[in-house]
């Protein structure tokens, strides 16, 4: 088995080899003028990516037309442990990060992709994870590294490690993703309804704020569901069967 490391998170390469290993595929190989993070023996290519997944779409559509399937490997950071460092590498501190992640922040990134999720040859696998995250303390506020600070801040974040995959979910078929809806949801079924079902879930994060019109805007481009009325100024809509 070969194994080789670009410039990635040890978070990243971690979760590579683990896929290689269970594979027992090869990484970063190349085909078809890309490179994939692995390619198994059985014609799969494997893609592990930690977010903006609408960066993989170019290469996922062309790789689906050649004829070769693809597993797209997403993470969801359930509970991130922050440490921080000095420039002289000094551990300052260590702390969780009170804001807690669940299965729904996934949707997020499936607004980029939601076209492709059905696609035949296509699977999409979640790791709910536990991290670590690393910081280094700077002199003053700086932006980060991708510019996507609002307000700049006096540390910047410099590595992710893998704590533990706390559960996998694999989605390849309708039947996956409708088993996000909650239970107990009305044949007809507006955002509202969802958000509330939500809410009253004991094993959702207190901190975690529903969104059922983003739920539902995937779904229904997926044609998973269709709208049936509108009343009260709520559109409602149904599973398509």
């Amino acid at each position: 088995m070969e194994f080789s490391v670009l410039n990635e998170s040890s978070l990243h390469n971690t979760l590579k080899t683990y896929y290689a290993i269970q594979s027992n595929g090869q990484t970063e190989y190349k085909l078809h003028n890309h490179i994939y993070d692995i390619y198994t023996e059985n014609n799969q290519a494997i893609e592990i990516q930690t977010q903006n997944l609408v960066k993989l779409l170019p290469k996922i559509l062309d790789t689906l037309e050649k004829g070769i399937k693809v597993k797209l490997v997403h993470t969801v950071v359930i509970t991130k442990t922050i440490t921080i460092f000095n420039k002289e590498n000094e551990k300052i501190s260590k702390r969780k990060s009170p804001k807690k992640g669940c299965i729904y922040d996934l949707f997020s990134e499936l607004t980029g992709i939601y076209h492709i999720l059905l696609r035949e040859n296509f699977t999409l696998e979640v790791l709910l994870i536990d991290i670590t995250e690393q910081r280094i303390r700077t002199e003053e506020p700086v932006q980060s590294k991708n510019n996507r600070r609002r307000f700049k801040r006096n540390w910047n974040k410099t590595n992710k490690h893998l704590d533990q995959i706390i559960k996998t979910i694999t989605f390849n078929k309708k039947e996956d993703y409708l088993n996000l809806l909650p239970k107990n949801l009305p044949e007809e079924f507006c955002a509202k309804d969802i958000n509330k079902l939500l809410k009253e879930n004991n094993s959702i994060p207190k901190n975690y704020h529903p969104n059922g019109n983003l739920i539902i805007w995937v779904f229904n481009r997926m044609e998973l569901i269709e709208q049936t009325k509108v009343e009260n100024r709520s559109r409602y809509y149904r599973i398509n069967k």
